[in-house]
Parts: C-alpha cells; sequence; structure tokens
C-alpha cells in the first residue's frame, strides 16, 4: 500500500487491512462538559476496546502524544518525544498510516498535524472514520494485535506549523494574514455562557468552524469545492499567512487540514489557543 493522498476514504482503505506497511490507529478523545471548565478530555481508549478497525491500534493523545507538564491541554510535545512515542506504537520510515477517530474527525487530523509537523508526510485521515466505516457495515473487532516497535529517522522539525501567542499577537495588525476561529459561530461571538476563559474571539479573526466542514450524516468532509469556497470567502486562500485557533488546537487541526489539501502552505496552528489567550488579561478579546 502506498499512501499517496493525505485524505483516504474507506472503500480505498478496506482493501488493505492486514498489509505489512500500513499502521492503523484510532486517535479518538472525548471531550466532556465539566463546568466551570468547558470541558474535560478524557482518553477514547475504551471505546477502541470495545470496537474498532481490524487490525488498528490506539494513539492517545490524552496520555502519551500530548507536552507532559504543559499548561494546557494536548499542546504539541517536542520532536523527539512525540518520535519516540509513535515509534513504540509501531511507526517507522517506511510505515504507511492511517489515522482516524470516533464521531469527530479532528482527532485523527490533529495527529495527523503533529507528525507533519516533525516532517512525517507519509499518514493519511480516514474519511468520516469509523462512524462511516460502520454504517457501511464494514468490518469491526474488539481483537488488539499490537505493532511491533519501529524507528524513524531522526525527527526534524517542520517549522512554521505551531505558533504561540506572541506570534499571533504580532500578526494582529497584518493585513496580509488570514486569523481564524475553528470553534462554532457562537463561541466565536462569544453568546454562550460557557467559554475558554472569557468569552468571545481573538480580534479580527473570522469564523470557519471545523464541524461545519463535515457533513452531519456521514461525518466525512464536504466535497472540496464547497470547502474552497468557505475558505474562498474568510480570505484566507488569498492570504500570505493563515493563522488557526480554537480552544485547544484540536478543531483548528481540522482547519488546517483542509487548507493543506487546497495547497495552501503557509498555515499555522496556534497550540494554546483559547486556553491561553482568553485567560491572558493583557491580551485583547472580542464580542458580538
Amino acid at each position: 500500500m502506498s499512501v499517496s493522498r493525505f485524505l483516504i476514504q474507506t472503500d480505498e482503505l478496506e482493501p488493505f487491512l492486514g498489509d505489512q506497511n500500513l499502521r492503523l490507529y484510532d486517535c479518538t478523545t472525548w471531550l466532556k462538559p465539566d463546568p466551570p471548565r468547558i470541558y474535560r478530555a478524557e482518553s477514547g481508549r475504551a471505546s477502541f476496546e470495545e470496537s474498532h478497525i481490524p487490525g488498528a491500534n490506539f494513539l492517545d493523545l490524552v496520555e502519551n502524544l500530548s507536552g507532559s507538564g504543559a499548561s494546557f491541554n494536548f499542546m504539541m510535545p517536542s520532536p523527539p518525544t512525540l518520535s519516540a512515542a509513535l515509534e513504540a506504537a509501531g511507526v517507522g520510515d517506511s510505515s504507511n498510516v492511517v489515522l482516524y477517530s470516533r464521531d469527530n474527525i479532528q482527532w485523527a487530523t490533529r495527529v495527523w498535524w503533529m507528525m507533519r509537523a516533525i516532517g512525517f508526510d507519509r499518514a493519511s485521515v480516514l474519511d468520516g472514520g469509523i462512524d462511516k466505516w460502520e454504517a457501511e457495515g464494514r468490518p469491526t473487532t474488539s481483537e488488539i494485535t499490537p505493532y511491533p516497535a519501529a524507528t524513524l529517522s531522526s525527527p526534524q522539525a517542520r517549522m512554521g506549523l505551531f505558533c504561540g501567542k506572541e506570534e499571533v499577537l504580532s500578526d494582529l495588525e497584518n493585513n496580509k494574514v488570514c486569523i481564524i476561529n475553528a470553534l462554532r459561530e457562537t463561541l466565536h461571538k462569544g453568546s454562550e455562557t460557557l467559554h475558554h476563559g472569557r468569552p468571545g474571539r481573538i480580534p479580527g479573526s473570522c469564523n470557519v468552524p471545523a464541524v461545519s466542514l463535515l457533513d452531519p450524516k456521514t461525518k466525512a468532509y464536504r466535497p472540496l469545492a464547497e470547502l474552497k469556497s468557505l475558505f474562498q470567502e474568510a480570505g484566507a486562500l488569498d492570504a500570505d499567512k493563515v493563522v488557526i485557533y480554537c480552544g485547544g488546537g484540536i478543531a483548528a487541526s481540522s482547519d488546517a487540514f483542509i487548507l493543506t489539501l487546497l495547497g495552501k502552505s503557509n498555515v499555522t496552528v496556534y497550540d494554546a489557543s483559547l486556553s491561553e489567550w482568553a485567560n491572558d488579561l493583557s491580551l485583547p478579546m472580542e464580542t458580538g
């Protein structure tokens, strides 16, 4: 099997189940409402163990793929740390990786973006995840066969895929930079009682909710032509640079994934996103 595209369909994947170079991973994470916090992150390992695509293993964003000791959930670890975790899970230089998740594709795209950030490009995301797979009556199992540990060449950080608040702050007055909020519209406007510290958005940012990229019935991406129109309307395709944020760098990765499919190269995810920005009173917020 040769992963030649970043988005793979269910009917394309199924014939390659069992291929010796295929490394298939469930990346599911659950966000549980937890007032006064907006959510509590929980590993999706239990749902994976109950049912998954045959041959799949699990990559745990909560337990071992996020930076340890970070002040915020889901922070990108150092390239050597991430590389070591992937190697232990069976990812090597010759692996053809397919990532999927349950309920929301954003968990798979987050891991895909992280892999890309250490220079690993042999990964694809399963369109519609296991939800679409199951809806089509394709096989599932509860049997788990771990992959043997593998070796990745020394990870080389691909600069610019993640950014911090200083970079975002410096971009606020640059009209050649498009800043996108990937959260739902009500969070973007600040009209919900729940928020990430303060209601609203980074000033001047536009809204392309990650959820709007998906077909609500199949949980697969809408046609690329439709998605292109969304980002064109937001000004992303004509900008010199696109900065994407959300609550914690997860939904933003789905927007970033689609922009990459559309050929946009200068795209960065604000890793700590509103988990940091909305709680730093020195930084501006906008509502309405």
